[in-house]
């Protein structure tokens, strides 16, 4: 693989398991970026509200962005992101806004991780309020955004956060 990976990306389906398996990565002592759409919602919960994906998409997609690109700035030696700029850039394009390809271009990952579909343990919850319907949609336009960035992801095995730890560590070590 050559040079060891510093900057990974695990994306994919809403409710696929990534956040989960991100806290399993920083129990273990490595540094996590939470995912930015659940730290915007929280700061909205502490503020006014406008910026709800389900109040205002296309605010929350810009906020997505920006904290993204906060976050790769940020960042240094082996970090491990929940979501990130391509996924951002998705939400953009969704609401018709100006699709940040330079964005893409320029803050990049060395590894995606991809969660895919698990509709066995999809759960809505105060955060994450939209149907498994389209979460599937999303994720189909998550996954051709990476591609179409040049990235190839590696699918996450369905297994136990334990063992889908291991599984990324093992590959990551090379």
């Amino acid at each position: 693989m050559g040079e060891a990976p510093r900057f990974v990306m695990i994306s994919g389906c809403s409710g696929g398991g990534k956040s989960t398996l991100l806290s399993e990565l920083k129990r273990r002592g490595y540094h996590v970026v939470a995912e930015p759409g659940r730290r915007i919602i929280a700061e909205e919960r502490d503020g006014d509200g406008a910026a709800f994906p389900w109040v205002d998409a296309a605010a929350f997609a810009k906020r997505a962005l920006a904290m993204s690109i906060a976050d790769h700035d940020a960042a240094s030696g082996l970090t491990f992101f929940d979501r990130g700029i391509v996924d951002a850039a998705v939400a953009i394009g969704a609401t018709r806004g100006e699709f940040p390809a330079a964005e893409i271009a320029r803050y990049r990952y060395d590894l995606l991780f991809f969660a895919p579909p698990w509709p066995e343990i999809y759960v809505n919850d105060d955060d994450r309020r939209h149907s498994l319907e389209k979460a599937l949609s999303d994720y189909d336009r998550v996954r051709q955004a990476y591609l179409d960035a040049g990235y190839d992801p590696i699918y996450l095995p369905r297994d136990t956060v334990s063992a889908r730890a291991d599984w990324i560590l093992e590959r990551i070590a090379g």
